[in-house]
């Protein structure tokens, strides 16, 4: 799941893009496409009003046009070779995804009513999901956000299936080594709770993007505001503005945790599997995705409270050796290792 636009922007352009008359640049010119999209629509606080006005229930689905453009262009800046178009959404589709929307309204009312301005399907995204955030006008803190997601990609998937697959992307298959995720019971393996436990971890996006809890994910270390406090960030990070770097304070005892990547290609064997999870219960991180990074060491921490503490859903990952248990994690939030965390999310949400 990407957040805000050229986050990724590491990645930079990794392959040739396809001739598109939308690009309003050549597909190599970042400088000019890092200009296009700044000069956005949907950058602006007025584009997203009339949304931020309708009931929070009615705030989804297919993205509008000048979303999808946007997003060609940030899939063009970061290398993804999708081309992101408006989703053709089925009635079942629409149910689920409205469905799961109304389960979370009550928490979403609390933490991010005002400043949630709707979640918006696409096709061909280049991932399961996308948080932007809004602002008034450029350098000034956000106001709202928005969510994005790829309906292609939800079409099929029930709720364990998706994240069994999303939790093994970190792993090389092989060795007789296996890892299964549960985050429903069998009842409930459905491709609404899918869509919902999606949305919370973009919802954990939402919520930070107006608070002080961590630095924007956009923000680099340089540009920090000088004995600025973030309460969520502090926990588990610290910043370097010489190096213009951002560190995870469990690196001498998680040494592992840098090769801890999602989606983009494993760099761990199966065989780490075990220890890359022993070594995340030593830190107050609640899951490996949470680990891989400040932004989503918050949404990972949002969504598997809200699911396990406030829904009361399971979460669980087993790892299994030639289809016999070997180890067995679940989230930190009864253990004192994340008691700090665990606080700042009560008080969010009280």
């Amino acid at each position: 799941m990407r957040v805000a636009p050229f986050a990724l922007a590491a990645l930079m352009l990794a392959a040739a893009w396809p001739a598109s008359a939308k690009l309003p640049c050549a597909a190599k010119d970042r400088a000019c496409l890092l200009k296009a999209a700044m000069k956005s629509p949907v950058r602006t606080l007025d584009f997203w009003a009339k949304r931020l006005a309708d009931p929070v229930a009615e705030r989804i689905g297919p993205a509008p046009q000048e979303l999808v453009d946007y997003l060609e262009i940030d899939n063009a800046v970061n290398g993804f070779p999708e081309k992101p178009r408006v989703a053709k959404l089925s009635p079942e589709f629409l149910a689920d995804a409205r469905g799961a929307l109304a389960d979370l309204l009550p928490v979403l009312r609390k933490v991010a009513g005002p400043t949630f301005a709707g979640v918006y399907f696409v096709e061909d995204l280049g991932g399961t999901g996308f948080t932007d955030a809004v602002r008034e006008k450029p350098g000034a803190a956000p106001k709202a956000a928005y969510i994005v997601l790829d309906a292609k990609v939800l079409e099929h998937h029930r709720a364990n299936g998706w994240a069994t697959w999303k939790e093994n992307t970190p792993f090389k298959p092989g060795g007789g080594w296996t890892l299964e995720a549960k985050i429903e019971e069998p009842a409930e393996d459905t491709r609404r709770s899918a869509i919902r436990y999606i949305l919370l971890h973009e919802f954990g996006h939402v919520v930070a993007a107006t608070r002080t809890l961590h630095p924007m994910w956009d923000l680099s270390p340089r540009d920090l505001p000088a004995g600025a406090k973030w309460p969520f960030f502090d926990l588990s990070w610290t910043s370097d503005r010489q190096k213009n770097t951002y560190a995870s304070k469990f690196d001498a005892s998680f040494a592992l945790r840098k090769s801890v990547v999602y989606y983009l290609g494993a760099k761990l064997d199966a065989k780490q599997m075990t220890p890359a999870y022993k070594a995340l219960d030593a830190t107050n991180y609640p899951t490996l995705y949470g680990a891989t990074s400040f932004g989503d060491d918050f949404a990972e921490s949002f969504a598997s409270y809200v699911h396990t503490q406030v829904l009361k859903r399971p979460w669980s990952i087993r790892i299994l050796k030639d289809g016999q248990p070997d180890y067995t994690y679940r989230t930190c939030w009864d253990d004192p290792r994340c008691v700090e965390k665990r606080d700042i999310l009560e008080a969010l949400l009280k």
